[in-house]
């Protein structure tokens, strides 16, 4: 039941994405495909892979106890203090905190997470900001 109620919410938002792009004005000065087509595409992919969950859905899911779905909350709020702390305690800092708050509820012993979450901030930064060169919020120790 909960795949068709997803699947079915899904195959509305593709509808809803696909005549929302067909309503882009277009510029006389663009390129040969024209910005409609990239959302069409999303949409029609969104909406194929929905219509497979209405069609074809997975037998009902054992959903955790209230525990494990607390767990779950507190994960999520984790992850929206994260998102308010960045442009505090800058990339560096709030990836770490929370990357080793994250391996730690996952069963990792308290020193693990740590060092897993430095290692996970460290690689994250190393990727996006010296090999893409993407620019990351800054903390108060200037990474």
């Amino acid at each position: 039941m909960s795949d068709r109620v997803f699947g079915g919410i899904g195959v509305v938002l593709a509808i809803f994405f696909i005549w929302q792009a067909t309503l882009i004005q277009e510029s006389f000065i663009q390129d040969a495909v024209g910005p409609k087509v990239f959302p069409v595409i999303i949409g029609t992919v969104l909406g194929l892979s929905s219509l497979y969950f209405v069609l074809k859905p997975d037998p009902e899911p054992s959903w955790p106890r209230f525990g494990g779905l607390a767990e779950i909350g507190f994960a999520a709020l984790v992850m929206v203090i994260y998102a308010m702390a960045l442009p505090e305690l800058g990339f560096g800092i709030s990836t770490a905190i929370a990357a080793a708050y994250i391996t730690w509820r996952l069963e990792t012993p308290p020193l693990k997470a740590i060092i897993a979450g430095v290692s996970i901030s460290a690689g994250l930064y190393i990727v996006f900001r010296l090999i893409l060169g993407l620019s990351l919020a800054r903390g108060p120790l200037g990474f």
